[in-house]
């Protein structure tokens, strides 16, 4: 069992209320309102920024080569993230300028500063499980939901998912289940646990604040 396992099944019920969302089976199943996606998307562009932010913070933070090289290959992975959210909202008609002037919503600033005050205060450690939600649930969706991508041939999410089913966004997220372990070898113990595992359930109950912000923006 990694440390990843542990906090999955602390915060489980957290857990399943993020990865399958409302938002994430709407997706999934191709009836996402196109509002909602296009809400989403400029928000995640927004918080991208902000997850790379924390990624550099972790590099900063570290005082071992092995760490820095997992940051700056999580920091890599974020900011390849953003030409999917750049082609796509450029589809709509909405460029580059457009994206980084759009104002961040209350969800979007509740969970990024969370994350990053996390590695302000917090340790190595914090930081990693506050950022782990995302990095990981992300490829757990993109795996569950990749058999769509058959069943339906002119899927309307096709490039989310497929960027999310991906080797390379499935292996980022064994690379941030692996360090979580060897982070947790250093310090780890059941207090510290304890700790880590409320950072892990608010960044998770934030992170489905983040889908149902997009939902409520549809209607709005």
């Amino acid at each position: 069992m990694s440390l990843f396992d542990d906090l999955r099944s602390a915060a489980l019920p957290d857990w399943d209320d993020y990865t399958r969302h409302p938002f994430v089976e709407q997706l999934g199943a191709g009836t996402l309102p196109l509002a909602a996606f296009q809400d989403y998307l400029i928000q995640d562009y927004l918080f991208l920024i902000q997850f790379a932010r924390a990624n550099a913070l972790a590099a900063f933070k570290s005082r071992r080569l092995e760490d820095i090289q997992h940051s700056a290959d999580a920091l890599a992975t974020t900011l390849a993230e953003t030409d999917l959210h750049v082609r796509l909202t450029a589809s709509w008609g909405i460029d580059r300028s457009q994206l980084d002037a759009a104002p961040e919503k209350q969800a979007t600033v509740a969970y990024t500063r969370y994350v990053l005050d996390c590695g302000q205060v917090g340790d190595q450690l914090d930081l990693n499980v506050a950022l782990a939600p995302c990095a990981i649930g992300y490829a757990e969706i993109g795996a569950r939901l990749a058999p769509r991508l058959e069943e339906q041939p002119e899927h309307p999410y096709r490039d989310w998912i497929a960027e999310y089913a991906s080797e390379e966004f499935q292996q980022a997220a064994r690379d941030a289940i692996a360090h979580l372990d060897v982070l947790a070898a250093r310090s780890l113990t059941e207090q510290r646990f304890e700790e880590v595992a409320t950072v892990f359930r608010t960044a998770t109950r934030l992170e489905s604040a983040f889908w149902q912000q997009a939902l409520d923006g549809a209607v709005e």
